[in-house]
C-alpha cells in the first residue's frame, strides 16, 4: 500500500471507519424540492442525484473552472446505477439538508458515474487503494481545485462523512501549504502506477512457465466450492477460462476440481438467479449463497463464454442449461428494442436490496400448492427464511441429477417439473415492483455479450445466438461507429457520447474476429483491422508498447492511464494483445504479431507471479506455450465442417475458409474442385489435406 508522510493522512485515517452494516434511517424525499446541474445528464446515475439538495455538477469543465475560480476543494463522487451501498449514502447524506449545507458551501461536488467514466474513477480509485488498501464503491473523493486528489475511499456513514468534511475545510483554511504537499505527492504515486518499461526478452515461453501459472493459481482456488478460496466471492471469467485452457493443454486432475467446484457451485448458489436465469454482480459469503443482487451486463456475457466453452469441453447438460437460461434472462429483461443490451439491474426495489429476487415459504406454497414441498426441499426454502427472517434466497446443495436419483425420478421428469414450478414463480415475481434498470448501452460491454452469444452460437449450432449478436452488432455499427473510423462509448435517449476508451475498442474488435470464426465472413476482419489502426494511431504509447486507456483526443486528466490487470473484465492491453495476436495470424500481419509478443514480454513477471490477476494475459502466453494451429476448411460444405470443428473446445485453432479462397492469405491455392477440404496448419506450414472432421481433428495435439 502506498502511504503518505506527515499529519493530514494520519487524522483522515482516524476518521475513516467505514461502517459498511449500518442501515440508512433517513426517507426519501417524495416532491423535487431541489434540482441540480445533473439534471441535463443521460446516465440514469446521474438522474437519480438530480434532486439532491447538493449543488452536483457531472465531470466537466464547468465543475473544474468553478473549483479554481473560488478557489474550493472538490467532492468527487463515483457510482453506479445499480450500487446498492451509493443509494444507501445518498440516503444518509446526499439527501440530508444539513450535510447538503456544508458541501456546497466549502465544496464543488461533481457526481460521476463510473460505467461513463471509467478513466475518472480509475484515477480516483488509485488514491483509494494506496492510501487505505481498499477500493469500492460508492467512491468519494476529496481533491485540489484542479483535480489533483487529497483522499478517497468508499462509503461513509453521515456523523464520519461529516467530520471528514470538516477536517479539510480546516486544513484548507488554516493548513493550505499541507493540503499542497499532499497533493504533490499522491499524484506522483497516481502517475507512477502507469509507467511500464519496455522490457528485453530473449528466452523463449516453455511449459515451464505453464506449470509455474498453474501452481500459483491452484494454490488461490477453493476446491470445494470453487472460485478464489475467500470472501466475498465474485464471477471471474477470465480466470476460468485459464483454468480450462490449462486443463486442455495438461489435462491436470486438480485444475478440472477447481474448474467444476466454480462452475457447479455458482449455478447451484444464490449467486444465480434459479428463477429467471442470470447471474448476481457477486457472493457476500463464501459459498455463492447470499449475493450482490444486482445484475450486471458485462457479467453474464462473459460468463455465456465460460459455460459454453466448458461444455464444449466436459459435455456437462448443466452448463448448456445455464447459457440458454441466462440469455432468456438477458432477451427478456435488458434488451433494447433494436438489438442492443442495457447495462444493469439495480440491487434494490422499493427502497430493498434483493426484495424482488427472495421468497417467503408462504409465498412459495401459494404459488405452488401441492408442488410446494418439493420445491422447496430441492431450493432449501425454510419458514423462517434461509437468510434474514423469513426471507428465503433460492438455491441447491446438488445437481439435478442427484436430486432426481434422490427423489426416484428420472433426470428429465425432475427437469421438466422443475422448469414448469419455475415458469409459475416467474410469473408471479413480474407482478412485483421491479429494480432499476440502467438503460444505457456501453459499446464495452455489448462487445462482450456479443462474444457470449458468439461462443454459444459455436458450442451448440442454434441459430438464435448468432442472430442475436447479429441485431447487436447492427446496433452498434449503426449508433457507435464514427464517420471518422473511431467510437462512441455510451448510447442513451437516442444519442451516442463519449469518446470511447480503450476497452470499449479492444471488447468490439475482439467480438468481430469471434464474428469472423462463427461465419468465415471476411468483412469482420476488415472491420476489426480498421479499429485496430485507430487504436494503434490514438491510443499507443510508444515508450512501452502498452495502450493507453484515453484517446489523444481525450481532454487531458492528472495522468493518462492504462489498464494492465484482469479483473472482472480484461483489461484492455491484455484484450488487445490477444486480438493483436489473432489478427497478425489471420491476416500474416508480422507487425501485430511482434507488437502483442513484445506486451506479454513487458508484463511476463505478473503474469507468471499473479496469474489469477493476468489470468487474460497467462491465455496469450499459452499460446506461445502451444503454438496454434490454423485450421482453414475449403469448399461447398465448409459450414457444416465449420459448425463440427467449432463445437468442440480448441482454443488453440483459428478457423478459417469459406466457399472458395477468399482474399486471406491462407487460403491461398486450398480450393479443389467439387470437394471441401480441411487444412491443418502451423506458422503458415500445412499438413496434407483432409476431407474428414475427425481426421482433422487427429491432426491438432493438446
Amino acid at each position: 500500500m502506498y502511504r503518505l508522510s506527515g499529519f493530514l493522512l494520519s487524522l483522515i485515517w482516524l476518521l475513516y471507519a467505514c461502517n459498511a452494516q449500518q442501515q440508512s434511517q433517513s426517507a426519501k424525499h417524495d416532491s423535487h424540492a431541489y434540482t441540480n446541474k445533473l439534471i441535463n445528464s443521460s446516465s440514469p446515475y446521474l438522474l437519480q442525484h438530480a434532486h439532491n439538495p447538493v449543488d452536483w455538477y457531472p465531470w466537466g469543465e464547468e465543475a473544474l473552472e468553478k473549483a479554481r475560480d473560488e478557489d474550493k476543494l472538490l467532492i468527487i463522487s463515483v457510482g453506479y446505477a445499480a450500487c446498492h451501498w451509493c443509494h444507501v449514502m445518498e440516503r444518509e447524506s446526499f439527501e440530508d439538508t444539513a450535510v447538503a449545507r456544508l458541501m456546497n458551501e466549502h465544496f464543488v461536488a461533481i457526481k460521476v458515474d463510473r460505467e461513463e467514466r471509467p478513466d475518472v474513477d480509475q484515477i480516483y480509485m488509485n488514491v483509494a487503494e494506496m492510501t487505505t488498501g481498499n477500493g469500492g464503491w460508492p467512491l468519494n473523493a476529496i481533491a485540489m481545485p484542479d483535480g489533483r486528489p487529497l483522499f478517497a475511499a468508499t462509503y461513509f456513514p453521515k456523523e464520519n462523512w461529516l467530520r471528514l468534511l470538516n477536517t479539510f475545510i480546516r486544513y484548507k483554511s488554516d493548513k493550505p501549504d499541507e493540503l499542497e504537499k499532499a497533493a504533490t505527492e499522491l499524484t506522483k504515486g497516481v502517475q507512477s502506477l502507469d509507467v511500464q518499461e519496455f522490457v528485453p526478452f530473449e528466452s523463449a515461453f516453455d511449459q515451464s512457465h505453464e506449470q509455474k501459472i498453474q501452481q500459483e493459481l491452484l494454490a488461490l482456488m477453493d476446491l470445494t466450492k470453487g472460485g478464489l478460496d475467500k470472501a466475498p466471492k465474485f464471477p471471474m471469467p477470465s480466470l476460468h477460462q485459464l483454468l480450462l485452457r490449462l486443463y486442455y493443454h495438461g489435462e491436470e486432475e486438480k485444475s478440472l476440481t477447481a474448474i467444476k467446484a466454480s462452475l457447479d457451485e455458482m449455478m447451484r448458489g444464490g449467486i444465480y438467479d434459479q428463477v429467471g436465469g442470470g447471474f448476481a454482480r457477486y457472493s457476500t459469503d463464501a459459498e455463492w449463497k447470499v449475493p450482490h443482487f444486482e445484475k450486471m451486463l458485462y457479467d453474464n456475457g462473459q460468463l455465456m463464454s465460460l459455460y459454453s466453452d466448458a461444455y464444449a469441453l466436459l459435455k456437462d447438460e448443466a452448463y448448456k442449461r445455464v447459457v440458454y437460461e441466462t440469455a432468456d434472462f438477458l432477451e427478456r429483461e435488458m434488451r433494447h428494442e433494436e438489438g442492443a443490451f442495457f447495462s444493469s439491474l439495480d440491487a434494490d426495489s422499493e427502497g430493498e436490496e434483493g426484495k424482488f429476487y427472495v421468497w417467503s415459504a408462504a409465498e412459495i406454497e401459494e404459488v405452488l400448492g401441492k408442488e410446494a414441498a418439493q420445491f422447496k426441499s430441492i431450493f432449501e426454502i425454510k419458514e423462517n427464511g434461509n437468510w434474514e427472517a423469513g426471507k428465503n434466497i433460492l438455491y441447491t446443495r446438488q445437481s439435478v441429477a442427484a436430486w432426481a436419483e434422490q427423489l426416484g425420478l428420472s433426470t428429465e421428469s425432475l427437469l421438466d417439473q422443475l422448469n414448469t414450478q419455475k415458469a409459475k414463480l416467474l410469473k408471479a415475481r413480474e407482478k412485483r415492483v421491479r429494480p432499476g434498470l440502467d438503460d444505457k448501452v456501453l459499446t464495452a460491454w455489448n462487445g462482450l455479450a456479443i462474444r457470449g452469444y458468439l461462443d454459444a452460437y459455436q458450442a451448440f449450432g442454434d441459430e438464435r445466438f448468432l442472430n442475436v449478436a447479429r441485431e447487436n452488432a447492427a446496433f452498434l455499427k449503426k449508433y457507435m461507429f464514427r464517420k471518422d473510423g473511431g467510437l462512441n462509448r455510451n448510447f442513451k435517449s437516442e444519442a451516442s457520447t463519449i469518446n470511447a476508451f480503450a476497452d470499449d475498442y479492444a471488447s468490439v474488435i475482439a467480438a468481430w474476429i469471434s464474428f469472423y470464426q462463427a461465419t468465415f465472413e471476411e468483412q469482420w476482419l476488415t472491420e476489426a483491422q480498421a479499429l485496430m489502426e485507430y487504436v494503434l494511431a490514438h491510443f499507443n504509447d510508444e515508450k512501452s508498447g502498452f495502450f493507453f486507456y484515453t484517446s489523444d483526443e481525450d481532454a487531458a486528466l492528472i495522468t493518462r492511464s492504462k489498464e494492465f490487470g484482469d479483473n472482472k473484465m480484461p483489461s484492455a492491453n491484455s484484450s488487445l494483445a490477444q486480438s493483436l495476436f489473432a489478427l497478425g495470424t489471420l491476416l500474416y500481419e508480422e507487425s501485430y504479431l511482434a507488437r502483442s509478443e513484445q506486451m506479454v514480454k513487458n508484463i511476463f513477471q505478473d503474469i507468471v507471479r499473479q496469474p489469477a490477476y493476468y489470468a487474460n494475459w497467462a491465455q496469450l502466453l499459452l499460446a506461445y506455450v502451444h503454438q496454434p494451429y490454423e485450421l482453414a476448411i475449403v469448399g461447398a460444405d465448409y459450414e457444416g465442417h465449420r459448425k463440427t470443428m467449432a463445437a468442440a473446445y480448441l482454443p488453440h485453432v483459428f478457423l478459417l475458409g469459406g466457399a472458395d479462397e477468399g482474399k486471406l492469405q491462407l487460403l491461398k491455392s486450398k480450393s479443389v474442385e467439387g470437394m471441401t477440404m480441411l487444412y491443418v496448419c502451423q506458422d503458415k506450414i500445412c499438413k496434407l489435406p483432409v476431407t474428414d472432421v475427425q481426421k482433422a481433428l487427429g491432426l491438432i495435439e493438446r
